[in-house]
């Protein structure tokens, strides 16, 4: 019999109330770190977290300087808010991330943040960006997946009308490094957004908590999948733990419920300030032990 995949894990470093040459640092070392895999950024344009004053870094733009500074990680934004950029341009940026990387990103997206959270809901009107209702970016979010795809894989210009996109002429030069495109990794946990998730993504991602929730909406998941006869093996699952520096039984227990769940792809939040050799500390303690 086939032997199992084990787990692959990686680092999720939120780039606010931190410096940019913290993040540098924590990557450059998980770079040089086989255990870890890959690394992630988020998608907010002030903190969500924290002071509300404090800095944040626009998530594309650091992961592509972080990008040219890495060998070997995988690298992605956990996930890229549908709401922020129009999806054509979206396209445009993750294809200069691909090439920069020589191949590495994984393309993470979601529906954005919803109103409940109100340091998030802030960034619309403090950037004049749009604030539309759950199920405006729902359904935006799976024509922004199929306009993507298209424009990472279609050698002629092409028009599209959807209900929420609409673009004419459209066309992406030059294409993504990997083939046919970069994986799409889609991360929500409702049940709008695992539909989406069944139709377009490669790769799914839910924040941890309650394991008995996780493991009900990936089974929700399988049904979604069965019903449009797609394989659910086919989409990996994924999922983002906090890691606690303090108290690291925790955090391997927590790791030790998802893997047994069949998350094979596990991404470690660290909170700032990061310690020194955290990256190395988190192949030691958490990722070596839970092997």
């Amino acid at each position: 019999m086939p032997q199992p995949t084990p787990p692959r894990f990686g680092i999720m470093t939120a780039p606010m109330q931190v410096d940019y040459h913290d993040v540098l640092r924590v990557w450059r070392e998980a770079d040089d770190i086989p255990e870890i895999a890959h690394a992630w950024l988020f998608d907010h344009l002030m903190p969500i977290g924290g002071d509300p004053a404090g800095p944040a870094y626009e998530g594309w733009t650091l992961l592509a300087a972080l990008a040219a500074h890495t060998r070997r990680l995988r690298l992605g934004v956990l996930v890229t808010s549908n709401r922020f950029r129009p999806p054509a341009m979206l396209a445009k940026i993750a294809t200069t991330v691909d090439v920069v990387s020589g191949g590495r990103l994984d393309f993470g997206i979601g529906a954005g943040s919803r109103p409940a959270h109100p340091l998030a809901r802030r960034e619309y009107e403090a950037h004049d960006l749009p604030f539309h209702d759950f199920t405006h970016s729902v359904q935006s979010l799976a024509e922004a997946c199929t306009v993507i795809r298209r424009l990472w894989t279609e050698d002629a210009p092409f028009d599209f009308h959807g209900d929420h996109v609409r673009l004419v002429g459209a066309y992406g030069n030059p294409k993504p490094v990997q083939r046919p495109y970069p994986p799409i990794l889609i991360g929500g946990r409702s049940a709008a957004v695992l539909r989406v998730v069944a139709e377009h993504a490669d790769l799914w991602n839910i924040p941890g908590g309650d394991i008995d929730d996780v493991i009900a909406r990936s089974a929700l998941l399988d049904r979604y999948c069965a019903a449009i006869g797609r394989d659910p093996a086919s989409i990996t699952r994924s999922i983002h733990l906090p890691v606690s520096y303090d108290r690291p039984e925790e955090t391997r227990k927590a790791i030790d419920a998802a893997t047994a769940a069949g998350f094979g792809h596990v991404i470690l939040g660290l909170s700032a300030p990061y310690p020194a050799g955290v990256a190395r500390w988190v192949a030691d303690e958490l990722v070596i032990p839970s092997r």
